[in-house]
This record gives structure tokens, C-alpha cells and sequence, in this order.
């Protein structure tokens, strides 16, 4: 193992003097850049305000354990670094892709033997703390609860699934958000001015720093690696400039014409929603890949498939629904690149689905008829009767139970008086509301007297 500060995917041992460690000039330029202190970090506003919990860690007012849970490149192991800066502990780090638990214990071991000497405290962080086996995390329960270690575990992964339950409950579990273009926008500034960075030798054009935010998807480290890229083929070439033509040969992703704020934000949003509606599998897939491509919030595609499973498939396919919630809360659990693998199973799962726009046009016409003032009392035999004196007032008298037909169904009145006979739901003949096209005026028959039940 080596020493010496780290990225996310970078990994050392143990560095006693670290505040004033200088930084080898040939180190990435994410490495250069990192924040040295608190009023250096971009973003994690709703952790790091005065008084919050990770701004009361980093500044040692808070000698608790702590789980950092959030994307890639949202600043993890800085906030690890300054906590171990800011407090004057040692800091050992330990991959959880190669650390067992003879490791942990090791770590361990030397922490208490320098407590007991010297009185100096050891944060330990360990990166994707989820990898470890329960017996691993396990091995790290005694030293958390009698703070022998200060424990700083990163995760990309929810801790409440990630984590077993006793470490768990002796941490603090604080939850990193993605950078907003905004923070990325002034991060890439940041690097080309720096001295640590590239010391304003060359000129980013705004076409290439629109590009660069908008590959980095939120992860801080990943458009600091794209910029160092294009810059160092830059200087190859003698320029002075990182053009878009630069940014794209190097980092081998073609710009894509696509504005988030824009129109085409919402004509390819609405060339996706429509292209699964008209069961276009394949162009569903290719607006799929223009948004993702360009850096989309996944959340918000996920959005728009949950509402679209319902709006345009309904009840045709009730699983269309189940796939589209899955696919959002994969996207949330796992994170992107990998989670347009679900967004793309639920796309492929809703644009070849049978559809049917039987639900949203029920609960319109429902709406329509109450904003309508066609709101009448609810029909007293339904009312609640839980209460001391709802016989009096007629509440809850001859209710008739369902359950004690065979059927499960009887005739009885549930609406109110002015809207008997009104239908909203009218099921298709497509998918699996062909069946319920024969059952609902079956029920309808028998719940309104019409026909026997």
C-alpha cells in the first residue's frame, strides 16, 4: 500500500502529515484539485450549512462514525480527507475490493496500540463498504463502538441494504447528492485557473466546457478526467485552446444535440413518450439513448415512464406499472451508467405493451364531474359507524357485507345519489383488460340491481 492522497478509485494506506503533504505535479488533475478545506468544496450544501451534521464532523465537533451513501464523484473520500485534516487523526484507508478481515483487525490493533501511547486517534475509510462480508463489517463493530477508530465509510449503494444492522446503528448515514450542472460548471472553471490545475495556460471555449458538463452526469471526477484528457491533446497540437472538436476526439463522445433547458428538451421527451405509445419499440430506445447520452437526470426519465405505465397501458398490462417503479427505484438504488439497463428493460417492457388510455380517461371524468359541484353526500349505510352516536344519525345502518355472498359482490348503492348509473372506467378489448371488458358491466349489473347476483 502507498501513501499519499487518493481518488474515489485510488486507494492508500496511511499518511501521518497530510496538511502538509505536497501533491506530485504528474498526479491526476481530480487528485490536484482537491478541496483542502471546507469553503473548497463544490456542492453537499444540505450537509455542509452551519450546524449541519457533516460540517460539525469534518470541523471535529462530532467524533461520530460516519456512512457518506451517494453517487460516484460526489466528493466522498475529500469529505474523509477533511475530517481527517481537520481533526489532526491519523488516516489509514482500506479497499474493500482488496482489504479481508486480517486487514481490518491490523488496522485495528495499531490504531489502539498509538491511542494508548500516544493518545492519537485514526480515522479509517474505507471505500464501497458494501463489498465487505458480513463477517467483515462484523469485524469492525468494537472498535466503532468504542471509538478506537473513527470510521468513514463511502458506499454507492443504500447502507440500509448495503450495511448489517449493528454498524449500521452506530453511524450517522448521510446521503451525498449528485453535482448539479452549476457545481460542475464551476469546478471545470476552477481547474482551468488553479495553480494546481492547469494555471490558466489554456483557454476553454464554452461549446467544449457545455460538453464537458454535461459528459460528467454530476460526477465531479469524471469531467476533471475528461478536461485533463482534452487538454493534454490540446498542447500536443501547440494550441492554446480546448475547442468542442477537442473535447469530443478525445473523450470519443460526439456532442449531442440536445439542450436540457431548451427545445429540444422537450421535443425529444416527447418523441420518447410518443414513440411508446405507438408501440415504436426501436425509436423509443434511440430517444432513450439521446437522453442518456446527454446527460438527462435519470430520475427524470424514470418519472415519465411511472406516469406513462399508467396514462397510455393502464390496465391493459398491469406489470407495466410494476416495471416502471422498479426501474425508478433502480435507478435511485444503483445509480447511472448501469441503471439505463432498467431505464431500457422499462422502456422495451411499456412500448411493446397492449395499450389502453381507460385509466387516465376515468379518473378525468371523475374529476370533471367533482369540479362539476356533482359531489353529493356520501349514502349514510357507508358512512362510518366507529363512533359513539353514528346509529343515531342513521350512519352505518344496513350496510350489506359483500363477503357474505359467494360472489364477493351484491346489489347495493355506493355512489352518491346523483351519480348512479355513471360510468368512468370503460375498459378496452386490448391485453388483459379484454377480461375485464366482460366483467365490469357483469358487476356493474349485479351491483345495481339490473341483473341478478
Amino acid at each position: 500500500m502507498t501513501e499519499g492522497l487518493f481518488d474515489d478509485g485510488l486507494f492508500g494506506a496511511e499518511a501521518d502529515d497530510r496538511a502538509g503533504e505536497r501533491l506530485a505535479e504528474n498526479a491526476p488533475l481530480a487528485v490536484r484539485m482537491r478541496p483542502r478545506s471546507l469553503d473548497e468544496v463544490i456542492g453537499q450544501k444540505h450537509l455542509l450549512g452551519p450546524g449541519a451534521p457533516l460540517r460539525r464532523l469534518v470541523e471535529g465537533a462530532a467524533p461520530a462514525s460516519v456512512l457518506l451513501y451517494g453517487p460516484p464523484g460526489t466528493g466522498k473520500t475529500t469529505l474523509a480527507n477533511l475530517v481527517s485534516l481537520a481533526t489532526g487523526r491519523r488516516f489509514v484507508a482500506l479497499s474493500a475490493l482488496s482489504s479481508g478481515v486480517k486487514e481490518v483487525r491490523a488496522v485495528i490493533e495499531e490504531a489502539r496500540r498509538r491511542l494508548g501511547r500516544t493518545a492519537e486517534a485514526t480515522v479509517l475509510f474505507i471505500d464501497e463498504v458494501h463489498r465487505f462480508s458480513k463477517t467483515q463489517q462484523d469485524a469492525l463493530l468494537g472498535a466503532v463502538e468504542d471509538r478506537t477508530v473513527l470510521l468513514v465509510a463511502a458506499t454507492t449503494e443504500n447502507p440500509s441494504f448495503s450495511v448489517v444492522a449493528p454498524l449500521l446503528s452506530r453511524s450517522l448515514v448521510l446521503q451525498l447528492r449528485s453535482h448539479g450542472e452549476d457545481d460542475i460548471r464551476e469546478l471545470v472553471r476552477r481547474a482551468v485557473a488553479d495553480e494546481r490545475g492547469l494555471g490558466g495556460a489554456l483557454e476553454l471555449e464554452p461549446e467544449a466546457e457545455a460538453h464537458l458538463v454535461s459528459l460528467a452526469g454530476g460526477d465531479a471526477r469524471r469531467a476533471l478526467t475528461a478536461l485533463e484528457a482534452a487538454a493534454e491533446s490540446a498542447a500536443s497540437t501547440g494550441s492554446d485552446k480546448i475547442d468542442l472538436t477537442t473535447v469530443e476526439a478525445t473523450v470519443d463522445r460526439a456532442a449531442v444535440l440536445y439542450d436540457r433547458d431548451g427545445d429540444q428538451h422537450y421535443d425529444v421527451v416527447s418523441a420518447f413518450i410518443k414513440s411508446i405509445r405507438g408501440s415504436d419499440v426501436d425509436a423509443a430506445l434511440h430517444y432513450l439513448a439521446r437522453m442518456v447520452e446527454a446527460g438527462e437526470d435519470p430520475r427524470f426519465i424514470a418519472r415519465r415512464l411511472v406516469v406513462h405505465a399508467s396514462e397510455d397501458i393502464g390496465m391493459a398490462d398491469p406489470t407495466a406499472l410494476q416495471a416502471a417503479v422498479a426501474a425508478s427505484q433502480a435507478v435511485q438504488f444503483i445509480g447511472m451508467p448501469e441503471g439505463r439497463l432498467a431505464l431500457a428493460q422499462a422502456t422495451i417492457h411499456l412500448a411493446t405493451a397492449p395499450k389502453s388510455n381507460a385509466v387516465i380517461t376515468a379518473i378525468d371524468e371523475a374529476l370533471g364531474d367533482v369540479r362539476a359541484g356533482k359531489a353529493g353526500p356520501v349514502p349514510p349505510h357507508l358512512r362510518d359507524g366507529h363512533y359513539a352516536g353514528a346509529s343515531r344519525l342513521g350512519n352505518a345502518q344496513g350496510y350489506r357485507y359483500p363477503h357474505g355472498r359467494t360472489e364477493g359482490v351484491l346489489a347495493q348503492q355506493y355512489p352518491p345519489s346523483e351519480l348512479v348509473g355513471r360510468d368512468y372506467y370503460n375498459p378496452t378489448g386490448r391485453g388483459a383488460e379484454r377480461t375485464l371488458a366482460d366483467r365490469v358491466p357483469k358487476l356493474r349489473g349485479i351491483i345495481r340491481g339490473e341483473t341478478p347476483g
